[in-house]
């Protein structure tokens, strides 16, 4: 069965969605590193790579299916914050947001009665809660420990790989 146009549209929003989410996290990045927070930016960067293989699962996984594939123009991405638990709220709000559109994907494949995208979607959806996880985690860190905390989460952030 081959992706119909009502799913290669989906795709092609994702991989736009999923490239811009990467944007967003090198931009972060960035951030972090003029401020010298350099386990911040180490979290950021891998988050960063991290969103590049969701795209590219997705590239390949359509390309594979038979949908024509397209990578679309790319918004511009926030390039300040006000702190750095600002960014890390920014991180969680982005997360809960990407899962809502991968809810919404899944939701066209099932439409779709595509079997196969149903389940090559499942890991998309479980890789979520756990990117939500993760992010509100660390922002619970930033509330309950203040500014005052903000070596110590740098630190262990500095040890994601």
């Amino acid at each position: 069965m081959e992706f119909t146009k009502k799913l290669t549209d989906a795709f092609n929003a994702q991989i736009n969605a999923e490239m811009w989410s990467a944007n967003l996290y090198l931009s972060m990045a960035v951030f972090f590193k003029k401020t010298g927070l350099s386990g911040c930016e180490n979290w950021m960067k891998v988050q960063y790579k991290e969103e590049l293989e969701h795209a590219d699962k997705l590239i390949d996984y359509g390309i594979q299916r038979g949908g024509e594939i397209i990578v679309g123009a790319i918004d511009a991405v926030p390039t300040t914050w006000e702190s750095p638990q600002a960014v890390f709220e920014h991180v969680y709000k982005h997360e809960v947001h990407v899962s809502q559109l991968i809810d919404n994907l899944a939701d066209i494949a099932l439409e779709e009665k595509d079997k196969a995208t149903q389940e090559f979607l499942r890991w998309f959806i479980n890789e979520q809660v756990e990117e939500e996880d993760n992010a509100k985690t660390i922002l619970d860190k930033f509330r309950i420990y203040g500014v005052h905390g903000l070596y110590c989460i740098d630190k262990a952030l500095g040890k994601r790989e």
